[in-house]
């Protein structure tokens, strides 16, 4: 493999920018108290280690989106609160519910993997997550984690891992929260819910719905609406002895115009857990779990109907050895598709056990983990990391791992008529990354340098076999920092990404390779103002890069105002500069288009 980022321009970027660089399977708990300026900028996330762990202790590349921040900012899609963060590119097919794909480090939207409270959510067929079918107004946090983590959730998690969490409960109740508004393209948004704890038991319900006509996705069209209507179920009970049972089920169905068509959908998890004290040290959890994902298609080539389902059963134990923890455990899981498409094989399995120890031997900690996957379809494979982490001192944490991953071949990639390829071969992965993260009372700063070398991508082209190409390097910089001083609120994230396919020299293609995000906002007494600059070099639509899509800048405001107890209203203004700005390319050369200026107002009430 070779060596990471041994460019010289690069490395020295790197060491000049550093001084100025300003969680799993399980939902983390939440202090009943706001939390203080120190949990918000080191906060515990458990999707990177299985395990709670604060930022700085993961020996991982994080970033965590708050409850506060996903109030203040109040976005209309998941994809607008992921656009620039760090190490995380988005492109869409034009606004409201159109496809969009999430690329973090330069690797695919199937090359990533998306949770919600634990329970993965994807298309069996596609490979990668409808990110745009989901209404962030359900969520209260998301955790980004990038870099490889296959050998903690198996296929798919090549570039990283997002989790989303539902609300939690909250003491006493029932504590309820609604909320109302509208804006541009006679867009409508409404949401309410509910949630408390009693002796023992917890529990969370909400409802959304969202409607709009929508914008053109082509010049000179029609605008293309969208709706989307969700409901939310969690509910847990604590017993005297210690262990612990729950439920969880979300549910989001609407419909999506599109060019040339229309098409009605399904996203949904559900699941059933029960967690026990065997002893004072080991704690075993069991989860049973089902992922949907369906669409019904109306379009100028007839009716498709794509219905993919995935049944989880996974069972985790966690040893704790005081300043050592160890995990291990075993999964099995089932994927079936089935519609209107003739796939030759329409369900497959995988077997899985996996085992992770955290070791801290202060002030050096180890993270080893090992994952052995055997699937019906793409045979074997064996993914492992290891993290090792250094306190420089009590503020300073310097971090280098290797890590490998692979991403299983879709049904789409295998049988799909016309293009699937049975003989593919699963996509395999090394990733080297070494980091420094500063932590501070109010300020924290953060920086990786690392590189991923990709064998047996896989890729299709229009009209032809999906196949693999042979090699692939993505080399990266990741600069993020933020702040808690005085009353203000500030966050700022750097990247640099260079995903190129080693066999022609050109970049992979609809990535940008350079993005820049700020964030500024400030309490006024009963009043916030704020808002986000996002700036996003070139990409390219086709792997030969010819077909150049222009980079672009984007500022969003936002405002609220607190006029009551427990009441308040909010203005976002998106696009703000009504830029014309694009992502994607049509198959004929048109430009997918995104919404101009868009204002939205809205009231609520609650917590």
């Amino acid at each position: 493999m070779n060596a990471p980022l041994s460019s010289r321009g690069l490395a020295a970027f790197a060491l000049a920018a550093l001084p100025l660089a300003v969680q799993a399977q399980s939902s983390p708990a939440s202090p009943a108290d706001e939390p203080s300026d120190a949990q918000q900028l080191n906060p515990v996330v458990v999707t990177a280690a299985l395990a709670p762990r604060t930022a700085d202790e993961t020996l991982s590349s994080v970033s965590v989106l708050d409850e506060a921040t996903l109030r203040r900012q109040d976005p209309t899609s998941v994809t607008d609160l992921l656009r620039g963060q760090p190490g995380v590119d988005v492109t869409t097919n034009g606004s409201f519910g159109k496809n969009s794909s999430v690329y973090l480090r330069g690797t695919g939207n199937d090359q990533n993997v998306l949770l919600i409270d634990g329970i993965r959510l994807r298309s069996a067929t596609a490979g990668g997550a409808a990110w745009h079918y989901l209404d962030p107004r359900m969520f209260q946090r998301a955790e980004i984690v990038r870099g490889p983590r296959g050998s903690l959730f198996g296929a798919d998690a090549v570039g990283g891992v997002v989790q989303l969490f539902t609300h939690d409960a909250e003491e006493g109740g029932p504590h309820p929260r609604i909320s109302a508004g509208g804006g541009s393209f006679n867009t409508q948004r409404y949401s309410a819910g509910f949630s408390g704890s009693e002796g023992g038991t917890r529990y969370s319900f909400a409802g959304s719905h969202f409607s709009t006509d929508g914008t053109p996705v082509r010049r000179g069209g029609d605008d293309k609406g969208y709706d989307n209507t969700t409901a939310l179920a969690r509910m847990s009970h604590t017993f005297g002895d210690g262990s612990e049972v729950g439920v969880l089920a979300l549910r989001a169905r609407g419909s999506n115009e599109f060019d040339g068509g229309e098409s009605d959908f399904v996203q949904q998890v559900a699941g059933v857990y029960t967690e026990l004290p065997i002893t004072a040290q080991w704690t075993s959890r069991l989860t049973l779990s089902e992922a949907r994902d369906e669409l019904d298609s109306l379009d100028d080539f007839g009716d498709s109907i794509i219905d993919t389902r995935t049944q989880t059963l996974r069972w985790q134990n966690t040893l704790d050895l005081g300043m050592h923890e160890l995990i291990a455990g075993a999964e099995y899981s089932e994927d079936r598709v089935s519609g209107s498409n003739d796939y030759a094989v329409d369900s497959r399995d995988n077997v899985a056990v996996f085992a992770q120890g955290l070791l801290d031997f202060a002030p050096f900690a180890v993270q080893a983990s090992l994952r052995y996957d055997d699937n019906q379809a793409y045979g074997e494979e064996v993914t492992g990391g290891l993290a090792l982490g250094y306190d420089l001192d009590d503020r300073h944490t310097l971090r280098a791992s290797y890590g490998t991953a692979f991403k299983a071949p879709s049904f789409n990639d295998l049988y799909f008529p016309g293009f699937g390829n049975p003989d593919l071969e699963a996509e395999t992965s090394e990733t080297v990354e070494l980091g420094v993260r500063g932590q501070y009372a109010r300020w924290f700063w953060d920086s990786a340098l690392y590189q991923t070398d990709i064998d047996n991508l896989i890729a299709g082209q229009r009209g032809e076999l999906t196949t693999n190409i042979p090699t692939t390097r993505i080399r990266g910089i990741e600069l993020s920092a933020g702040a808690e001083l005085d009353d203000w609120t500030l966050a700022a994230a750097l990247t640099y990404s260079d995903p190129e396919n080693r066999a022609t020299g050109k970049r992979i293609q609809r990535r940008a390779s350079q993005s820049l995000r700020l964030d500024a906002d400030r309490e006024l007494g009963d009043w916030s103002l704020g808002g986000s600059w996002i700036v996003q070099n070139h990409r390219y639509n086709d792997a030969e890069n010819e077909e150049r899509i222009g980079g672009y800048g984007l500022v969003n405001l936002r405002a609220g105002w607190q006029f009551a107890p427990l009441w308040s209203a909010r203005l976002t203004v998106e696009n703000a500069l009504d830029k014309d700005y694009v992502t994607t390319r049509f198959f004929d050369g048109d430009d997918y288009l995104s919404a101009g200026r868009a204002a939205f107002v809205s009231v609520h009430f609650g917590h």
